[in-house]
């Protein structure tokens, strides 16, 4: 009998997706660059499964039923280009390339249009949720060539996570939509983790709760509005003891690592003109605990005046957890906002909705609130922003007060909380219906002859001011960046 599908890269991901689609009845080929680990694999972790091994493409290609379908679960970039030029003289018209890592969106732009001129269907996929994921059912995200999508249908739902018993995967739109989609998901899942460890600060250094204490905060936050996968492995992360006995968590380096889609995302944010505030500092917030050394000296230069909090420290744990929930619908309602732009700028048909529904199972940002997220693009598809839904309306008025609260905790004690200040910050801009960017558009025209446009005087219409009376009647050319 041949394989239902091929797939290549048998590091962790890839592994466990095997075993996931085994377990779902589908035979699966696998290929690995070095055989020994396709071996090893095969003797040990999928010993008495369907799996099956080849030791070249072609022989993985040969094992395979028509359509034939091949994923990679490959490092990003010039691998991905690499495997599929030598995948495609194996194969035929019809058959199916899917890229399963986390690609650049628009090198699956380039791959669907150049392998849709060579016969073959190209499918970029995210996938969402870590080796647990993979293994037990992962949040999949795919686009690409619409003319694959039934034929990978019932292999990707069939072994993605379900919520309330639907599938957390559906087609998400053309080219590389669906790893759009993924790219913003991890954009968003830097956000809740900035926005958490914001929160365990607050709570460690500003009002001295030992970890012990801070784990029953989490936990308690992890049973009401805030309940997450984040939330939850968090509360165990605090729980967790070293061998002394100590909090492992208090043992680790504080410098945080990144793979770039955090990045990807501020930097298409940028591109499209979108504000993107929460995720961009969570980014910078990376970097800068990578300057640990420098942090070190600063520190000693630059010591923080030693304030104790001296006020209720239960209603201020509650505050914190204002402040938490907040911030997290902010970095959403950014998110989506980014996602309905990027479908206006690259054609794609996205439903937001199902979004949210695949994300509230298997993957790294899964949470209790998604289900409202969907609720309100259910109500209203075209919702310029989560927070003009009724929903999140009612939310951000309940936990504005704390929200605020904490921040200001954090600026009386020295504690950076940049992911929560500038969530607030874009909430109070987002409701302020005259900003001062008159001022700055007049600056503009001042020492550049920019123009501006007049309350007084229809949209679209452009003045110049010679406001020194010494620089002319000419203009710059108005463009929008």
């Amino acid at each position: 009998m041949k394989a239902d599908i091929g797939l290549i890269g048998l590091a962790v991901m890839g592994q466990n997706l095997v075993l996931n689609m085994n377990d779902h009845g589908f035979k699966v080929a696998v290929f690995n660059r070095s055989k020994s680990k396709t071996d090893e694999f095969l003797a040990d972790a999928a010993k008495g499964t369907q799996v099956v091994g080849a030791a070249t493409l072609q022989e993985l290609v040969g094992l395979l039923a028509s359509p034939r379908k091949v994923m990679l679960m490959v490092k990003a970039g010039s691998v991905v280009d690499d495997y599929i030029a030598q995948l495609v003289p194996l194969l035929s018209p019809g058959d199916i390339i899917i890229d399963g890592g986390n690609s650049l969106f628009t090198d699956s732009n380039r791959r669907t249009d150049a392998l849709k001129e060579k016969g073959i269907l190209f499918i970029g996929t995210g996938v969402s949720g870590g080796e647990e994921g993979a293994r037990n059912g992962p949040s999949i995200m795919p686009g690409g060539n619409p003319d694959a999508w039934a034929a990978v249908k019932p292999i990707f739902q069939a072994i993605s996570a379900k919520a309330d018993g639907a599938p957390c995967c559906e087609w998400v739109g053309q080219q590389g939509a669906g790893h759009y989609v993924k790219m913003v998901h991890n954009g968003i899942e830097y956000g809740d983790m900035q926005l958490i460890c914001e929160a365990y600060q607050l709570l460690s250094e500003g009002l001295g709760l030992s970890a012990d204490e801070m784990q029953a905060a989490f936990a308690q936050w992890n049973q009401g509005q805030l309940s997450s996968y984040l939330i939850e492995i968090t509360a165990n992360i605090l729980g967790y003891k070293d061998t002394d006995g100590a909090p492992l968590v208090d043992k680790i380096l504080d410098t945080a690592g990144q793979k770039g889609t955090g990045k990807w995302t501020a930097i298409n944010a940028l591109d499209l003109g979108m504000p993107l505030t929460l995720i961009a500092e969570s980014v910078f917030a990376r970097c800068l605990s990578a300057q640990k050394d420098e942090r070190v000296k600063a520190a000693a230069v630059l010591p923080k005046t030693q304030v104790a909090f001296s006020g209720d420290k239960q209603a201020m744990i509650a505050a914190i957890g204002d402040a938490l929930y907040a911030a997290k619908i902010i970095s959403y309602a950014q998110g989506f906002r980014l996602l309905k732009e990027a479908a206006a700028e690259y054609g794609w048909k996205l439903n937001y909705g199902e979004i949210a529904l695949m994300w509230r199972g298997g993957c790294i940002i899964r949470s209790q609130f998604l289900g409202d997220i969907k609720a309100a693009y259910e109500k209203n598809p075209e919702l310029d922003n989560l927070l003009l839904a009724d929903y999140f309306t009612n939310a951000m008025r309940q936990a504005e007060a704390g929200w605020r609260k904490a921040i200001i905790l954090g600026v009386e004690l020295g504690i950076a909380t940049p992911a929560f200040s500038a969530a607030l910050a874009y909430f109070d801009g987002y409701r302020t219906a005259r900003l001062p960017a008159n001022l700055l558009q007049a600056q503009r025209d001042y020492f550049g002859a920019h123009t501006y446009e007049r309350l007084d005087k229809p949209r679209g219409e452009f003045f110049h001011t010679d406001w020194t009376g010494t620089g002319g009647k000419v203009a710059s050319t108005t463009y929008t960046v």
